[in-house]
């Protein structure tokens, strides 16, 4: 029987370690959810036939915008909330019927629930101190978490004089000290401020590769999915959209959500026309037109098929670049804009123009924009087209009001189908 279930008499498992945290040695602790679906009395379907696996050790972000069912989802694997259907296994177990307590689980969440009257100490120590383990074994776990993460100097400290860091480290102390099979984690950095959230963000990261416990991980925020996830599970209206690595879901989305949600600023979408002029092919939108690699075509022969036809251009922010710092290119590489708007970021400048192209709408950007977003925008985009942002090096002088010549990093253009939203990848698109 695993510690953190049975009581102080039991034999603790061999130990091992890893730096300087002394740990138990990991239960093989997959998660695995099988057509996971929950409904509400009102009818609401939060998860529709979720299949999702954890691999043992994998650290795996559930993102998405508010009310796509990620939450509820870690929640019925934690066991707060109750399934309407499907499975959820942990390790070679199915939990659907357990309690909480009993599913060998650890969460942090967003507001770090802290006992305001302990100690820092006394927080960590508390789970295991209702476990009846003994004295000497709690005093060594808590110590050997604080260790780990820099908590030493406060361990007698009360909440209310911490930082908002220091409070959630303590939270993350809590679970640490019990070993768990796994961690699930709740939006656990979303009330740290932004220079915080990068550090902390490391910090998670560090720890749950040196413990190696099996993580989920909730999160609205793009950069931290694509930051700490070993893979990042898209989701949106309950659906899962795109289950893989970070990298892939940022190359190849699998539609127009996940295209816009994935990435900072998000992809530029533009209505374009593929024409051929004499052996090239053609991206066109507005006054502009874009020939096609060659590479490009080869690999994705499914766009032989739109030829003549309307579809969905998209440019992420980084492909397209000031063509005074890229050197010289073709003008079937380029694209001549008037500045809308200059954002100096330090490291590098945000230039927002009009692209002159049909603007992209619909559900898929709704869901993964907003519609207050659409709304926002749809006056800029009379008489200017589909509006587009170009992140180019700090060194650009690129002026509002004025023209600029940026050149497009033809070899990674993405394309979807206008009718399904799907991204155009290869003949089975």
């Amino acid at each position: 029987m695993h510690p953190e279930i049975g009581t102080a008499s039991d034999a603790y498992p061999k130990r091992c370690l890893v730096g300087n945290w002394s740990f138990a040695e990991p239960h093989v602790a997959e998660i695995t959810l099988e057509k996971l679906t929950k409904v509400y009395p009102d009818g609401t379907n939060a998860v529709k036939q979720l299949d999702l696996d954890v691999g043992d050790g994998e650290l795996v972000v559930l993102v998405g915008p508010s009310g796509c069912g990620k939450t509820t989802a870690l929640r019925m694997v934690a066991g707060l909330e109750p399934i309407t259907d499907g499975v959820v296994r942990i390790g070679d177990q199915v939990v659907n019927n357990l309690p909480p307590k009993n599913r060998d689980i650890a969460m942090i969440f967003q507001n770090y629930a802290l006992y305001p009257h302990m100690t820092a100490y006394k927080n960590m120590a508390f789970g295991l101190k209702l476990r009846k383990f003994e004295p000497s074994e709690i005093d060594r776990r808590v110590r050997d978490a604080a260790r780990v993460l820099g908590l030493e100097d406060v361990l007698r400290k009360r909440p209310r004089t911490l930082s908002g860091g220091q409070r959630q480290r303590v939270a993350m102390g809590r679970a640490i000290v019990r070993e768990p099979q796994a961690f699930l984690m709740d939006e656990p950095l979303s009330n740290l401020d932004a220079k915080l959230r990068v550090e902390m963000r490391a910090e998670i990261a560090r720890i749950q590769r040196d413990l190696a416990v099996t993580t989920i991980y909730v999160t609205h925020d793009q950069v931290e999915a694509m930051t700490l996830g070993d893979k990042v599970a898209a989701m949106r209206d309950g659906v899962l959209q795109q289950f893989d690595v970070p990298q892939a879901l940022y190359d190849r989305p699998v539609n127009l959500f996940v295209a816009e949600f994935i990435g900072s600023p998000a992809m530029n979408l533009v209505g374009a026309d593929l024409e051929r002029d004499n052996e090239s092919i053609y991206a066109r939108f507005g006054e502009h037109r874009l020939r096609l690699d060659d590479d490009v075509l080869s690999s994705r022969p499914a766009l032989n098929r739109f030829e003549g036809k309307p579809l969905i251009l998209g440019l992420r922010p980084e492909d397209l670049e000031d063509a005074a710092l890229a050197g010289e290119a073709p003008p079937d590489r380029r694209l001549s804009a008037q500045i809308d708007i200059r954002e100096d970021m330090g490291s590098e400048v945000f230039v927002h123009f009009g692209s002159g192209g049909r603007p992209v709408r619909g559900e898929d950007v709704a869901a993964a924009i907003g519609e207050e977003a659409i709304e926002a925008t749809e006056p800029q985009t009379k008489g200017k087209g589909s509006l587009f942002v170009a992140r180019v090096g700090r060194e650009s002088r690129a002026r509002e009001g004025e023209q600029l010549e940026l050149l497009v990093n033809t070899s990674r253009l993405h394309f979807f189908d206008p009718d399904t939203g799907y991204g155009i990848y290869d003949s089975d698109s």
